[in-house]
């Protein structure tokens, strides 16, 4: 690839600081020549809800990761470029194994990823012979390769739904998620991981209900990974907060309400990266965060310099084993096969 005199500039002001690359910063020169580079390396740039503003704005496609690792499989680009998380990237991966993934910074992690391994998974799957094993897409490949059938938020309750009652099932990884498709459902065959997003598990129940008491005309919107998800339905189902007003949804559904609302005001529990995509979703609204300090340092390792590094250099190239990516393929298969693939985390 030729160098152009703005790349040399730009990349020149690039390090790697304690919490990532920085040294560029998002003007309009730096999103011309990131869609330049991505032109010339015939890539197609996806972004999580949950990244930075000025990155979510210089993609070609904005979403959740399921929904935008099927975008990856769709696209007629060759090089998928995968603004988020690790895991996200291998799922890109994983539905298309023969396009190049990129992730702007490989150190991306994910807390709730990280939170099962596949040893403790075979060793959880040994302790119940003959389960079945309910992964979310927020897993690592070799997990998904461990797995029977995959779930997103959205979809999970009807996944679950869909297995034979008197089968058990093991449910991971995210505790607060399995509690809500438990509560859903009714299972009481259903043996719940006790992992967590450190992010959502920080959106509190106090804070969720003091927010509720101050803005009583607002609308709710809950991610179900959030600890505060029971204490909202709990404010419903005791009065404290009109009911109808309160909705438990995934990402993609957050986006989807925000476009069918006709409330000026609306409190959103969930990674305050969201926020971006709902102001855009519905400029007459006022949404606020639930808590304002619910930001992921992972997902905001994919920095400016990050991105243009990655366009730059071809790094960091994401890949996973083939018989790990056909297995891994299988178990978001099998969810997709139920009919109802939903949106993606």
């Amino acid at each position: 690839m030729a160098t152009t005199t703005a790349q040399r500039t730009l990349m020149d002001s690039v390090f790697d600081g304690p919490t990532g690359y920085a040294g560029v910063e998002a003007t309009p020169e730096w999103a011309q020549e990131v869609r330049r580079l991505a032109r010339e390396r015939n890539a197609t740039i996806l972004a999580h809800n949950y990244q930075l503003p000025e990155i979510q704005d210089v993609a070609d496609h904005v979403g959740d990761s399921l929904a935008l690792s099927r975008i990856a499989a769709e696209a007629e680009e060759g090089t998928i470029v995968f603004c988020g998380v690790h895991f996200m990237a291998e799922t890109a991966k994983i539905l298309s194994p023969a396009k190049t993934v990129l992730i702007p910074d490989q150190r991306a992690g994910c807390s709730l990823a990280d939170s099962i391994s596949a040893d403790e998974l075979r060793a959880w799957k040994a302790e119940h012979p003959g389960a079945m094993v309910v992964s979310y897409v927020n897993t690592t490949a070799e997990v998904k390769a461990l797995t029977d059938i995959c779930c997103t938020s959205s979809n999970a309750v009807d996944v679950v739904e869909s297995i034979d009652p008197d089968r058990e099932v093991l449910f991971l990884p995210d505790q607060f998620l399995g509690a809500h498709v438990k509560r859903e459902t009714g299972r009481e065959n259903m043996h719940i991981w006790a992992g967590e997003c450190h992010v959502h598990a920080g959106i509190n129940g106090d804070e969720l209900t003091e927010q509720a008491r101050t803005h009583p005309d607002a609308e709710l919107f809950v991610h179900p990974e959030c600890g505060c998800a029971t204490s909202a339905l709990y404010l419903a189902g005791e009065g404290a907060f009109p009911a109808e007003r309160v909705h438990i949804l995934s990402t993609g559904g957050m986006i989807d309400a925000a476009k069918a609302s006709h409330s000026n005001q609306v409190l959103v529990a969930t990674e305050i990266g969201m926020l971006h995509q709902l102001r855009k979703a519905a400029p007459g609204i006022d949404f606020q965060a639930v808590n304002d300090r619910a930001s992921c340092k992972y997902m905001k390792m994919i920095t400016p310099a990050a991105l243009l590094r990655c366009l730059v250099e071809g790094a960091d190239e994401v890949h996973v084993d083939l018989a790990m990516a056909e297995a891994g393929r299988a178990s978001v298969q099998r969810m997709i096969a139920i009919g109802n693939s939903g949106g993606g985390e």
